[in-house]
């Protein structure tokens, strides 16, 4: 069972539904999509409006395994800012779950963040539509759409409207997580249907075996549509890549 959108407001200033972050006591790189590499920070938001069943954060979202007060926290904006402004690393995550359901409070989060010359990424599936109040120079969206595949019903994890106005807003790539052949020829339908630029495939897997077999699965049908091909870099670099 999902938790319905939240957004939550308190009279102290906005607040945000979080279920953990990272990358300034330990630092650590964003791992998957155009910054791959890149030093990064993370906030990962609780709540989605999905449930995928080859999800690996389903702390988020699943409350038949986990009970949403002892997997997540209610943090203030100016408590997150605070946090951010004890690292020097430029690039700020924002994730999930579907950081987009709180997006009403992350407006002054991400002012804040760029003002103190941050920039921000959102990973979302796109199905939420973004706020104009994001749609601001220095935050980019990582947008991964869910195929059947990764145990979504694609009439709840395809949403055109959202995804037209994701890659008409010139702010957003999109990122298909694949572990077949038929993943990458599905994907390139809603590229086509619904004009998606520019593409990123990662292959799906949890280990560092899995990666790289997928990977040379799916590299030759990648490189024959000129698309991006990316790894998933916390799960190569680290042997316990949760926090990293």
């Amino acid at each position: 069972m999902t938790a319905p959108p939240t957004e939550v407001h308190e009279a102290s200033g906005p607040e945000l539904i979080v279920a953990e972050r990272f990358g300034v006591e330990v630092p650590t790189f964003q791992g998957e999509g155009p910054s791959c590499g890149h030093p990064a920070i993370f906030i990962r938001l609780s709540r989605c409006n999905l449930t995928c069943r080859a999800c690996d954060t389903k702390e988020t979202w699943d409350w038949s395994r986990f009970d949403p007060r002892e997997v997540s926290t209610k943090q203030s904006v100016q408590d997150l800012v605070s946090w951010v402004k004890a690292s020097p690393v430029e690039l700020v995550v924002i994730t999930g779950g579907e950081p987009l359901l709180q997006q009403r409070n992350l407006a002054p989060l991400v002012q804040r963040l760029l003002e103190e010359g941050r920039r921000v990424e959102f990973e979302t599936n796109g199905t939420v539509m973004p706020d104009p109040a994001l749609l601001v120079a220095g935050v980019r969206f990582n947008v991964s759409p869910k195929l059947a595949s990764f145990g979504m019903d694609e009439a709840k994890s395809i949403v055109p409207s959202v995804l037209r106005a994701l890659a008409e807003s010139g702010q957003a790539v999109f990122k298909f997580v694949a572990s077949s052949v038929a993943d990458v020829d599905r994907s390139a339908e809603l590229v086509d249907r619904h004009g998606l630029a520019p593409v990123w495939v990662m292959p799906e897997g949890t280990t560092a075996e899995a990666i790289t077999s997928t990977t040379r699965v799916l590299a030759d049908a990648v490189a024959s549509r000129h698309w991006h091909l990316t790894t998933r870099l916390h799960v190569l670099a680290f042997a316990d890549p949760k926090g990293r």
